[in-house]
């Protein structure tokens, strides 16, 4: 057993090997689960337009061998679920966006325009990134919220403190 479990669960080809991997994970317990929790994290923020299915079967395998995965920590009564809606959605933006308009710098925003609540943003990513934001915003959003991806196409940017010191240079020249 790799000290990855999802590593090992994403490479189980037989019953046996999945049946291992159970079985390791229920006797680490909390953190055992924890780190096949955090690999299929990974694993959502990572995959691509080809990757769909083999995420799918995944994410149906996983529910098979941890069918109570609040067993190990309540907070992770509905985990199973919360990951299919991301890669539900995060499917969605893959199919709407083509290959061809990824590339480039992308912002997810989300707002709720009947609140004082600030607009939130996440600039500066790149399409999969964006993507995993978005899907893994979109799996909670409140009512009256919004959620945007979209692609920065023209762009200036400045930092306060390039300014600042230039103003500084200018008084002590």
């Amino acid at each position: 057993m790799n000290t990855n479990p999802f590593a090992d669960f994403e490479a189980a080809g037989t019953a046996q090997e999945l049946a291992a991997i159970q079985e390791s994970i229920r006797t680490q317990g909390f953190t055992g689960f924890r780190l096949l929790l955090e690999g299929f994290r990974d694993r959502l923020k990572q995959f691509s337009d080809g990757d769909i299915a083999s995420v799918n079967k995944l994410l149906a395998q996983a529910k098979q061998l941890f069918p109570e995965p609040e067993t190990f920590s309540p907070s992770w009564r509905s985990i199973w679920d919360e990951f299919e809606r991301i890669a539900a959605y995060k499917e969605t933006v893959l199919e709407t966006i083509p290959a061809e308009e990824r590339e480039g710098e992308w912002q997810v925003l989300l707002d709720n325009p009947y609140t004082n609540s600030d607009l939130v943003c996440y600039p500066g990513l790149s399409f999969l990134e964006g993507a995993y934001l978005y899907a893994y915003f979109r799996s909670d959003l409140k009512q009256n919220e919004y959620i945007r991806l979209q692609k920065i196409q023209n762009l200036v940017m400045a930092f306060g403190s390039e300014r600042q010191e230039a103003a500084n240079k200018n008084k002590e020249g």
